[in-house]
């Protein structure tokens, strides 16, 4: 008798299962990332996602943009871009600096968000692949509004900001030192604060790869993924909120998530966490502040992940 309760106990599971699974891919929304072009990098070993948080406020009521802190600016860019490995030594997390001067096929130098605006999702993909040699797999972006609804449906989440606090006026951060639970709306400008922060950019995407950490870490906690009256909201908001590239389903985006948990900056991450090594600093007319990679070593970086390689220590920061 037990043994039968436990086999339809099972059956009912893998039944509602596959019923989730059904429903969640069919609301996964897609777009065209990817395009062939002549010198496209070879697949590398691994898996390769883009991940970009977008700044766009087209979406965003007049209420909303005041909320949020972020302006009437209609112009497209990527606030957060990075690369994601997934390969046989776990999950490496690489932020790419907003500001970061590269070349842009068909426009000559320019910061490497502004490829976002200047072509979608296919002319960023190429600009990245080209600028680290890496062939991408997949592309997956979150906007302003999405990432305040998925942190939201989780009931907030944890985050530990260090000494000395942050604030940022115009972002709306305002956060004491200290771990504390996070709303949507702090997250945002917790994670988009660095005109107050010394390390400007920097900074910033250290506490974007925290943010992402964080979220991946509660997402996959006993107190969401068993409890169905928190599962779903997170799950749909999350579907609501993330276009991926026309190759990629839930089961992608199961893996990223699985494989983005404790992928953090510190000795606690089961991952790696670090930004592209960069040279200097600088501005250049009619584009402003910039950044430069150190070719060199990230050279040596995107070659230890296009080979699915320990990352080098050096580049571990």
């Amino acid at each position: 008798m037990v043994l039968w309760t436990v086999v339809a106990l099972a059956v009912v599971v893998a039944g509602a299962a596959t019923a989730v699974y059904f429903w969640a891919d069919g609301r996964v929304r897609t777009t065209e990332a990817f395009g062939e072009y002549a010198g496209r990098p070879k697949a590398g070993k691994g898996t390769d996602w883009l991940l970009i948080g977008s700044d766009s406020r087209a979406t965003l009521t007049p209420e909303q943009r005041r909320e949020l802190h972020v302006g009437s600016n209609e112009v497209r860019n990527t606030d957060t871009l990075m690369i994601v490995h997934q390969g046989d030594h776990g999950t490496t997390m690489v932020s790419l600096p907003r500001d970061s001067y590269v070349a842009i096929p068909g426009h000559g130098q320019g910061k490497i968000n502004s490829a976002f605006a200047l072509g979608g999702p296919k002319l960023l993909t190429r600009t990245v692949e080209q600028a680290t040699g890496l062939r991408l797999d997949h592309f997956a972006e979150v906007d302003f509004l999405g990432f305040v609804d998925v942190v939201d449906a989780l009931g907030g989440v944890r985050i530990c900001v260090p000494a000395g606090g942050l604030r940022d006026e115009r972002s709306g951060a305002d956060f004491a030192a200290g771990c504390q639970e996070m709303d949507g709306v702090q997250a945002l400008s917790y994670v988009r604060a660095r005109y107050s922060d010394p390390e400007g950019d920097l900074g910033r995407v250290r506490r974007q790869r925290q943010l992402v950490s964080a979220v991946a870490e509660k997402a996959s906690s006993p107190a969401v993924a068993l409890n169905p009256w928190r599962a779903g909201p997170f799950l749909s908001a999350s579907l609501d909120a993330v276009t991926v590239d026309r190759g990629a389903d839930v089961r992608d985006l199961f893996r990223l998530g699985r494989g983005l948990r404790g992928a953090a900056d510190g000795p606690e991450g089961t991952g790696r966490a670090l930004t592209v090594p960069l040279q200097s600093e600088g501005e250049v007319p009619g584009a402003g502040d910039v950044v430069v990679w150190d070719r060199r070593r990230a050279g040596e970086l995107f070659a230890a992940l296009r080979e699915d390689r320990p990352i080098p220590t050096s580049d571990l920061k």
